[in-house]
This record gives structure tokens, C-alpha cells and sequence, in this order.
């Protein structure tokens, strides 16, 4: 499955277990980075927020170089909270998009939604996986408080987490869990899916990560360092994973795909600074040479770094 070369080096990464997967979910590409409105490609915090209070959103997710031991990537997401006028709003990272309609935290005013109509605000997810795994390092001034994730596979409408009444009826299922601060420790988190319906038609992925389980919970400066989202799929076989498997590798000859991708795939070139470098099919990009350096391929479903020598 790999081709290995003698004459130069070569590292392939596939970030992500096999079935279709988040994209940009190792946080290795970056829109706007050391800008005003920096985040993380295809996720979104405050400063891409809508509704009538979000020209008062403040930058509250960053780039960092903490990496656990073992990881793949150079770079993580730190989603921080902040208190303005006593008010704490929490940490919140997620694959939609923010409303912020009201200043009463828990307001049904506030919430994340799936812009279906927008790629930039929605995560196509026509698969049903078995768990969304992730790495993370939770901070918090109090032992009572607790971060979260929540994910909700649904249907083609525009959904809200928290779930209202209106968004009830496109839920495919759902996982979330509640968790403690991790003393300064990376922490593996897997969080099982419960499909219980009632829509049984997956078509996005709706994914949070805040800071507090509780709107407004909390204190200024809790964080999350984030990295590594993945979705984990049990019911593939090791042959029919390996048969499929895509792969991206770097050769005297320039950049070398599998066979595997999809020929009218789109990826991207990022450097390591998060610039988008160059974009287009894998028979279109097969060949290109690169300068010496580490590059992340961001495809549909997987993303890649590969090392150029």
C-alpha cells in the first residue's frame, strides 16, 4: 500500500480513521492566523458569529504549538473564555456557525446552527460513526466545573444546539459527554453515538466544543487545547479499510497519490502557517513539486502531511 523510496524521504500521515471524516479535524490549517479573525479552517468561533450582538464578539480561539507526545501535526486549537462586564462567555468551537442574539448567556437567543446553505458552516456527514474521538487538555480555576462536547448527525435543516423545538425532528443521533479538567495532561476522549432518530437521514454533522457545560458557567481564562477530531466507524473490515485507503507520499518526482481518490476530488496545499498554497484535482496536483518543508493535503475526507525533502 506504500510506496517506498530509497532516494529521498518520505512521510504519509492519514489523520483520521477510515469513512468520511471532519474536515481540517487535526487544527493544522488556519484561516487568518495571527490576524483579528483567526480559526481554525472549517471551524468557527465568535468572530464568524451572526445575530444582533456579534459585532461585540471577541477573539477567543488561537493557534498553539502544545502537542501531546505522539501527535502527527504541529499545532492544536486553545479555545478560551473571557468575561466582559461580569459576564462570562465560554470557550465555543464548533463546525457552525454562532448566533449571538442575546447578553443572557442561556438565552435560547444564543446558539450554534448548521448554515447548510454555507460550506463554510456546515460539515456534509452522509455516514453514521460509531464515536467521535478527540484530544484534549482542559484548564479550569474550579475542580466543580466541567467542559463539553456535544455532536449531532441530522438531516438537511438548518439545526440549532441546544436543540429547540423546531430542530427536534432532524436529529439522527447524537453523543456528548461532560468532562473534569485534565491537570495539565493530554487526555484521549472517545464519545459514543446514540441514534435514536426520529429523522434516520444523515446529511451534516453538527460539532461544539466549549469551555462549560453551562452557558455562562465558569471563569474568564478556563481553556481547551483541542486537537485530533476524529469519527471512528467499527463496522469496516481491516481488508476493505486497507483496500481503500488513500495516501499522499513525496518522491523525487513530486507529489504521488493513490489511486484511491476520487478523480474530480478538490484538496489544498497549506503551509504550515496555515496559507492556502495551492488547490486542485489529485491527477491535477500529481507531479507538483514542492519546496523543502512540511505541507498538510486537505481533501473531503482526510486530511495529509507530507514532508518534502
Amino acid at each position: 500500500m506504500k510506496k517506498i523510496y530509497t532516494s529521498c524521504f518520505i512521510m504519509i500521515f492519514t489523520l483520521s480513521a477510515f469513512g468520511q471524516q471532519i474536515d481540517n479535524g487535526s487544527m493544522e490549517a488556519w484561516d487568518d492566523l495571527g490576524g483579528s479573525d483567526e480559526e481554525p479552517a472549517n471551524w468557527n468561533s465568535f468572530m464568524s458569529a451572526t445575530g444582533g450582538l456579534s459585532l461585540f464578539g471577541s477573539q477567543q480561539v488561537e493557534q498553539s504549538s502544545d502537542i501531546r507526545s505522539g501527535a502527527t501535526g504541529m499545532y492544536s486549537a486553545r479555545v478560551f473564555s473571557k468575561s466582559t462586564l461580569g459576564i462570562v462567555a465560554n470557550g465555543n468551537l464548533t463546525l457552525g456557525r454562532i448566533n449571538m442574539g442575546s447578553s443572557t448567556p442561556d438565552s435560547e437567543e444564543n446558539y450554534n446552527f448548521s448554515k447548510i446553505t454555507n460550506s463554510e458552516f456546515s460539515q456534509e456527514l452522509t455516514e453514521l460513526p460509531d464515536s467521535i474521538v478527540f484530544w484534549v487538555k482542559f484548564s479550569s480555576s474550579s475542580n466543580q466545573d466541567s467542559a463539553r462536547i456535544h455532536a449531532i448527525v441530522h438531516d438537511a435543516y438548518e439545526l440549532h444546539d441546544p436543540i429547540n423545538a423546531s430542530s427536534s425532528s432532524h436529529v439522527v443521533g447524537s453523543a456528548g459527554l461532560n468532562y473534569s479538567k485534565t491537570n495539565g495532561q493530554w487526555e484521549r476522549k472517545s464519545v459514543p453515538f446514540v441514534y435514536n432518530g426520529p429523522s434516520s437521514t444523515p446529511e451534516f454533522i453538527l460539532v461544539t466544543f466549549t469551555t462549560n457545560k453551562n452557558p455562562g458557567g465558569g471563569s474568564a481564562g478556563d481553556e481547551i487545547i483541542l486537537d485530533d477530531v476524529s469519527l471512528v466507524y467499527n463496522n469496516t473490515s481491516v481488508d476493505q479499510e486497507f483496500s481503500n485507503r488513500q495516501w499522499v507520499s513525496y518522491t523525487i518526482e513530486g507529489l504521488l497519490f493513490s489511486k484511491s481518490f476520487p478523480l474530480d476530488e478538490e484538496l489544498n496545499i497549506y503551509s504550515t502557517a496555515g496559507a492556502l498554497l495551492k488547490s486542485g484535482t489529485p491527477e491535477g496536483l500529481q507531479g507538483l513539486r514542492l519546496k523543502n518543508g512540511i505541507y498538510l493535503i486537505s481533501g473531503k475526507s482526510q486530511s495529509f502531511k507530507v514532508i518534502a525533502h
